[in-house]
């Protein structure tokens, strides 16, 4: 595997390969490393709130998630 970081100076790009690349498939991934960290024009990895996951599980799941965190702590309360 060859991988490097360059910075362009026009918009064309040659790319000289070794030798036992020849007749492989090969993936050419192209990307600015300033857009590695973000999604949708937002930072990853960026502490947030929690009302960033209001709604992203359904209701009925997050009651039976929660009686699931009941249940746990409750045992763990208890006289063994």
């Amino acid at each position: 595997m060859i991988r490097t970081i360059i910075t362009p100076l026009n918009t064309d790009l040659h790319i000289d390969l070794p030798i036992d690349y020849i007749g492989k498939q090969l993936e050419v991934l192209v990307f600015a490393t300033d857009e590695t960290n973000k999604v949708n024009g937002k930072a990853k990895n960026k502490p947030g709130v929690m009302a960033q996951f209001w709604g992203v599980i359904s209701k009925e799941t997050g009651e039976e998630m929660h009686k699931h965190i009941e249940q746990s702590r409750s045992e763990w309360e208890r006289d063994i």
